[in-house]
């Protein structure tokens, strides 16, 4: 997975992107392309290759996901897979920074 450089604030599109090979090292397209992202609050989404316009095919074995996050905190995600021989799940998380601008953490403080 790669990220860009820099800081990911709230309603601002994240790119994930993700590559799935065989063992011998081949690139390859899983049957289904599933990916899910849960909150900072624990509300898990799910987006399907194929179904759902975020999840994208950008080359053979290589998808991208975008998420617009609607909080700060640390946003969770998965990759999942199905099919003879690609049944793979990838994970990670990526941080949103608070914003004085969506964020009342803020509001205690003289700014």
């Amino acid at each position: 997975m790669a990220f860009t450089p820099g800081k990911y604030y709230v309603n601002t599109v994240v790119r994930l992107t993700v590559n799935f090979e065989e063992d011998d090292g081949d690139d390859v397209d899983p049957t289904t392309v599933t990916f899910k992202t849960m909150s900072p609050s624990w509300v898990e989404t799910s987006y399907v290759y194929g179904t759902d316009d975020e999840v994208q095919k950008a080359s053979v074995g290589n998808y991208t996901a975008d998420v617009t996050p609607d909080e700060a905190g640390r946003w969770r995600f998965r990759w999942e897979t199905t099919g003879t021989g690609t049944t793979i799940a990838v994970e990670g998380d990526f941080l949103v920074q608070y914003s004085a601008f969506y964020d009342d953490v803020f509001s205690d403080y003289a700014l």
